[in-house]
């Protein structure tokens, strides 16, 4: 089913949501993203009735459900602790939640999650015994059982190993393709969010600040703050000239003209090209820089250059720093397309 939030504020005093408008499509994986703090937890509380609103509505397939009771929502919830009951055994944590929903049938719904997530082998051990794997499963299955239209998702893989992380992420999957459920799941995880989501949004002090597909959000973002969370590290302060922006003493070439005026620009660090020439090709912005700072991270190399009074930040694979060879206060080229310019 759809999720429909429209001018959604919540005020806790210290925090606040402001003016949240989202829609959810029916069966979409929606990843809500942003900083710690941002207010993603407390958004996803006041859509299951945990913490109240102050104003705004909130639908569920067209039928508003703002002040319902949780258990009349039909919006199920995950937590990142998973929230087990330690003193009952595995099957009547899954069984618990049908208590409050007597028109579920039961007996189909468990075993087909049992199965789907594995958990024969587990149903009489407790909580205490399992692994956190196995605890999430567990949780997932619990919050499945009574059949939710929209189930929330509250950073579900960040406490796992990744050995957990990934085999969860595929019991996720397969969990949203079998249940025909709307998924919002809460992530720091870019990968987590490239490989499960649809659509996504990013979130900052308490406010929505894109909204969009997965590729709008870390291909095309809107705003600054969204280009710095997504990863954008080269972000820029500059002056708008139709065709160019200027800032920090470079000039930029920029794939579209702008409304003149002062904004930012933001560059992918892999959308940069590192030489030791000047390089004869269609790349519209070529700049000789010095490099103040490399950092190996395993499989690749993050390279700083300054360029005038700005530094870049370049990724290069192992193969290309070592065809290239860089070295402190060495002389490097930096270019990159007029298109992987971004403005805001």
């Amino acid at each position: 089913m759809s999720l429909r939030i429209e001018n959604l504020a919540v005020d806790l005093g210290q925090f606040k949501l402001n003016d949240i408008n989202l829609t959810l499509e029916t069966g979409d994986f929606f990843a809500l993203m942003g900083p710690t703090g941002a207010g993603k937890s407390v958004l996803l509380e006041a859509l299951v009735g945990l913490v109240p609103q102050t104003v705004g509505e909130i639908y569920v397939d067209g039928r508003k459900i703002t002040n319902l009771p949780p258990e009349e929502r039909g919006i199920g919830i995950v937590y990142q602790d998973y929230a087990l009951f330690p003193h009952l055994s595995v099957l009547d944590n899954i069984r618990y939640g049908l208590k409050f929903h007597p028109q579920v049938e039961s007996g189909d719904a468990v075993d087909d999650l049992v199965s789907l997530l594995g958990l024969g082998h587990l149903l009489y051990r407790y909580p205490a015994t399992l692994s956190g794997g196995e605890q999430q499963r567990v949780a997932l299955a619990r919050a499945l059982v009574v059949k939710p239209a929209i189930l929330l998702l509250d950073e579900p893989l960040s406490a796992l190993d990744p050995n957990f992380r990934q085999e969860l992420r595929v019991h996720l999957k397969n969990l949203h393709a079998a249940s025909g459920a709307t998924f919002l799941m809460v992530t720091h995880d870019f990968s987590e969010a490239l490989s499960l989501a649809q659509h996504a949004t990013i979130m900052a002090d308490g406010a929505l600040e894109q909204v969009g597909t997965i590729e709008d959000i870390f291909r095309r973002p809107t705003t600054a703050v969204v280009a710095d969370f997504v990863g954008m590290k080269n972000l820029f302060e500059v002056e708008f000239l139709e065709t160019t922006a200027q800032g920090g003493g470079v000039e930029f070439r920029v794939g579209k003209a702008v409304q003149m005026g002062s904004g930012y620009v933001a560059i992918r660090p892999e959308d940069l090209i590192l030489s030791d020439g000047p390089l004869i090709s269609s790349l519209q912005n070529s700049f000789n820089g010095r490099v103040s700072a490399i950092r190996s991270h395993g499989f690749f190399y993050e390279i700083d250059l300054a360029v005038k009074t700005l530094t870049f930040t370049a990724v290069i694979t192992n193969h290309a720093f070592f065809d290239l060879e860089p070295a402190l206060d060495k002389n490097c080229y930096l270019s990159f397309k007029a298109s992987a310019v971004h403005q805001f």
